[in-house]
């Protein structure tokens, strides 16, 4: 079960390196094409910046808030030994409901749609926690 666990977050760390990549892109191309000033990028002031530009860095900025908890509960998880067939169900609901909701995000940004995977995700990773808390403190 480790090897599956430890599956998700790689796909969770990959997930964060592309959306990492989109957002260099979209950046780079928009002060190629004079949309913002290369003086902006000095305080991030990117008020200017086109909506894919704010939604790659948006969901950039998202990859480092509930991820990390899943990341922090994983790490708790495998030192432990406690990884088990829920705990990596939960933990692949999770990254699939955080892949699609920066697919949306960075896509076609449909706000409720976005809300809520990023809902589903928040309810997958408290499971998880809840099921991890109880194999920690009932054993």
């Amino acid at each position: 079960m480790d090897k599956w666990l430890f599956g998700s977050v790689l796909v969770q760390v990959l997930l964060t390196l592309a959306v990492m990549v989109l957002m260099g892109r979209r950046r780079f191309a928009s002060a190629r094409n004079k949309e913002i000033s290369l003086k902006a990028f000095r305080t991030m002031d990117l008020a200017g910046a086109n909506e894919g530009v704010i939604t790659a860095s948006r969901n950039f900025d998202n990859q480092f808030q509930l991820p990390v908890l899943y990341l922090a509960a994983v790490a708790l998880t495998l030192p432990a030994g406690l990884a088990e067939l829920p705990l990596v169900l939960l933990g692949w609901c999770f990254v699939v409901s955080r892949v699609a909701h920066c697919l949306v995000h960075t896509g076609s940004n449909n706000v409720r749609l976005r809300f809520s995977l990023y809902l589903l995700g928040a309810v997958f990773l408290l499971l998880y926690w809840v099921r991890l808390s109880a194999l920690v403190l009932l054993a």
